[in-house]
């Protein structure tokens, strides 16, 4: 049996393969993809070349290990069904509704321990949420807001969409976003936050034309955040939450930049506001949690913030497969008009 894989093979360049499935193991499964969403950070990144190539894809999830170098199968947001089952395997397994951190294909075979049973209160649209919704629920906790804070998101993808709602739910003084699109902003502005800025935005003051950096600092005279979240995947935003940032305030960085730079501002005020940076990523825990947390629980607690939140409802665009190279090149050229781009194999 063959499967149809999408693989990036250089710089804006995405093909669909197909290719023989491996045997069927005592202890595995086979498992037919239904949907799969697309990561529009770290796979943008690797669609335009800007990774890392020193960098092992990820640590943590088998099927993702190997290092950044073209041609690379690469995804983890797949939810299917299981279609066939190894000797070794329950029979109760067969027809069950699986996520999986797998790259975009239309088949897969795994082992029951990196499968994760989707619930029949969630869609499986839903359970492709599921790593962006983990990496929320790591944020939040990275950050640890208290009652009664001043609290600012930057960036209003999906990451700074769920972060967000997360986030609507604790007792905060006043819950702040930014995005450079409207479409971002005005969707963050239903989830219920006090107000949603565009950081790019120009004004005229006294007659002159305002930057949007110096547009951000005058906003922090007015509101200075103890606690921020740079999720806009611009390394320029530092200097933005920098200077939103009250003193001793916390800035969590969620961003991945790869190979992306720019200049940060480290002078002026930063050098006397006692600012911690902090440095957060999905694929452990804070180690002054694990005593107590450990993935299994954290998976745990973003399940159930996807049934709360529902975040299937950000999905702004459905592909099949087979038009694979429109999805990214809709990522890339006009990220705008865009939240979550899916694969949908059923099309």
């Amino acid at each position: 049996m063959n499967r149809k894989t999408v693989y990036f093979i250089a710089p804006r360049q995405v093909e669909l393969r197909e290719e023989p499935l491996p045997a069927l193991g005592a202890e595995d499964v086979l498992v037919e993809t239904t949907c799969s969403a697309i990561s529009a950070g770290t796979e943008m990144l690797i669609y335009q070349g800007r990774f890392p190539r020193d960098l092992e894809t990820d640590s943590v999830i088998s099927s993702l290990r190997g290092g950044f170098e073209y041609p690379l199968a690469y995804g983890y947001a797949c939810a299917g069904k299981v279609v066939e089952v190894g000797k070794g395997v329950n029979g109760k397994w067969l027809n069950r509704h699986v996520f999986a951190f797998q790259p975009h294909t239309t088949h897969f075979i795994a082992k029951l321990d990196s499968l994760f049973p989707i619930s029949d209160s969630i869609t499986p649209e839903n359970a492709c949420f599921l790593p962006n919704m983990e990496t929320a629920v790591n944020l939040v906790q990275d950050g640890a807001p208290m009652l009664g804070e001043r609290v600012l998101v930057l960036g209003q993808g999906v990451v700074g969409l769920l972060t967000a709602s997360l986030l609507k739910e604790f007792p905060l003084e006043s819950l702040v976003t930014a995005d450079r699109f409207e479409l971002r902003r005005r969707t963050s502005e239903r989830i219920g936050v006090n107000e949603s800025f565009d950081p790019d935005f120009l004004y005229k003051k006294n007659g002159s034309e305002t930057s949007g950096t110096e547009m951000t600092r005058h906003f922090a005279y007015t509101q200075c955040f103890d606690l921020t979240y740079e999720l806009s995947g611009s390394p320029s935003a530092l200097n933005d939450a920098i200077a939103l940032t009250g003193f001793s305030g916390r800035i969590v960085v969620g961003s991945w930049y790869g190979e992306k730079k720019a200049p940060v501002d480290l002078g002026g005020s930063f050098h006397r506001s006692r600012i911690r940076l902090i440095s957060s990523q999905v694929s452990t825990i804070a180690p002054e949690l694990c005593g107590r947390w450990d993935k299994a629980r954290r998976f745990g607690v973003a399940w159930e913030a996807l049934k709360r939140i529902q975040p299937q409802k950000w999905i702004t665009h459905r592909f099949p497969v087979e038009e694979a190279d429109k999805a990214y090149r809709l990522l890339d050229e006009r990220t705008q008009e865009t939240i979550q781009v899916i694969f949908d194999y059923k099309r």
